[in-house]
């Protein structure tokens, strides 16, 4: 009891030793904003991209870079993060996290060039990697009952995919009125709160006996984390480039210098041998495979409503807004069902799901209607919540209270490989079938072929530029080229995702 401060001290009930419920609530719901604004960045920023090539006159190269300079660190460095936080305390990290995030958002807004634009978002992916593992691990320590801590994960799992589904909204409404640089101010009245409300709500944790965090691990960690999501994302574009063929190289050795570390040292920064139960690494790739469903389908959906459908961004994701309400729902009404019906059931059916609404993709994609569209991501929605919720739960009950935080990383990294996965595998194979089914009508310019050959969004533009015969030919075979492709690509993930579902109730069913 010494070791607290008088305002831990009053917050704490002296019966349970627990906070009271009303200040647990209150943390979850100050620790939703770093949650909201990392889900919202993640899908937000594409629509600035148009904006800022013309702004800087910026190479194809640079636009790249503008996009992967966050993933890239963040990566690299959510393992890092996690153990970190064990060490110094999450709270802690959060808040330095959240101050570093808002800042560098500020100067990202008004980056006077691309090149410093660039830099100004690997620096977001440093301070980003902070935010996300230290809320998850800091939900682990303020709900010690697994029913609550459920319905906290619940939400938390349920902000993190809304936040990404209503990010083109977001950006829509702001980019019709404001310049580029607001989707990067979108942090400040979500962190500043935070950042105020965090030491009054939100309660300190730490390993008490963390261990010394060796350099030589985090740069390892680095080396292999951040890499392999480059070698994804190059295979994904490229094909089997130089760049794709070395980043693979150096994760593969990097990665296994890494596990070798951390399964001889006494106090490893990432406790491998938890990967040895069997409900810990199906959790892990439960989760994986939930984001890689997820991303996939909004990757396909926002261009089919936008550029096929032709509907603005707000409107395109109000047709979403029902998955993302489903998404609440399935979350929260997992909670009471897990008691009654095993975990591995329930997250095995939970996948199938996603593998049903990809299916019906697959039947209605040459041509989907809102509608269609509209069902299929309510489906793919009920799915994803529980089984995130679900996997979140177990994947940091398995380990101790105190090291929390590398659990979180673990999640966290699941989420972002699967992010990433998701858009590099369903997204290049739609993208390939595009380019090999378009056909272009006769009387295009050489920079106008190459342009609608390469994407959707490239046919759209170029179509604006030519006489209505000539661009009404051109959009339809640009759209069905698009549609076409999409049958393909979903009966892919239908199958991914039923073997997730089979994967998962063998998996999960000793937890």
């Amino acid at each position: 009891m010494s070791t607290l401060t008088h305002r831990e001290y009053t917050a704490v009930d002296p019966v349970t030793g627990q906070q009271p419920a009303w200040r647990r609530w209150a943390a979850l719901a100050t620790l939703m904003l770093p949650v909201l604004l990392v889900a919202i960045d993640n899908t937000v920023l594409n629509f600035a991209l148009p904006q800022i090539s013309l702004e800087f006159a910026a190479s194809g190269t640079l636009l790249l870079w503008v996009i992967d300079a966050y993933p890239l660190v963040l990566a690299g460095l959510l393992v890092t993060m996690g153990s970190l936080g064990d060490r110094i305390g999450r709270r802690r990290l959060l808040l330095i996290g959240g101050t570093g995030f808002a800042a560098l958002s500020v100067f990202a807004a008004f980056a006077p060039s691309g090149e410093l634009l660039v830099a100004a978002r690997a620096a977001l992916g440093f301070f980003g990697a902070m935010l996300m593992p230290a809320t998850l691990a800091l939900i682990r320590n303020i709900f010690d009952d697994r029913n609550e801590r459920r319905i906290a994960l619940a939400i938390w799992a349920a902000g993190f995919a809304s936040g990404a589904a209503i990010g083109p909204i977001v950006g829509g409404l702001l980019l019709q009125h404001f310049a580029w640089g607001s989707v990067f101010l979108i942090a400040v009245p979500l962190l500043v709160p935070m950042l105020i409300l965090t030491p009054i709500w939100v309660p300190e944790s730490k390993d008490p006996n963390p261990g010394r965090l060796q350099v030589l691990d985090v740069v390892l960690s680095m080396a292999t984390l951040a890499p392999a999501v480059l070698a994804i994302k190059t295979l994904a574009k490229q094909g089997f480039s130089a760049t794709a063929v070395l980043a693979l190289l150096v994760a593969l050795a990097a990665g296994a210098v890494f596990v070798r570390r951390q399964l001889t040292r006494p106090q490893p920064m990432l406790d491998l041998k938890l990967f040895r139960y069997a409900p810990f690494t199906g959790s892990v790739l439960a989760n994986l495979l939930a984001v890689f469903s997820l991303v996939g389908f909004l990757y396909y959906a926002a261009q089919h409503l936008q550029l096929v459908l032709g509907l603005d961004p707000l409107t395109a994701g109000l047709v979403l807004l029902p998955g993302a309400i489903a998404m609440v729902v399935a979350g929260l009404l997992v909670v009471p069902l897990v008691r009654r019906v095993p975990a591995n059931r329930i997250v095995a059916v939970a996948l199938l799901l996603s593998a049903a609404s990809y299916g019906i993709v697959a039947v209605v994609g040459n041509g989907a209607s809102v509608l269609a569209l509209m069902a299929a991501f309510v489906i793919l929605s009920i799915g994803i919540g529980a089984a995130e919720t679900l996997s979140n739960d177990i994947i940091i009950d398995a380990v101790p209270t105190a090291k929390s935080g590398a659990a979180a990383a673990i999640s966290e990294t699941a989420y972002e490989v699967g992010s990433v996965l998701g858009t590099a595998v369903l997204g290049s194979m739609l993208v390939a079938s595009y380019r090999g089914a378009v056909a272009l009508p006769a009387g295009l310019s050489a920079e106008q072929q190459q342009l609608a050959h390469e994407t959707l969004g490239g046919a759209v533009t170029v179509s604006e530029q030519l006489p209505a015969d000539l661009a009404e030919q051109l959009l339809a075979s640009a759209h069905h080229a698009f549609d076409s492709g999409v049958v393909y690509t979903s009966g892919l993930a239908a199958i991914i995702m039923a073997g997730a579902a089979v994967l998962a109730y063998r998996a999960l069913r000793t937890g």
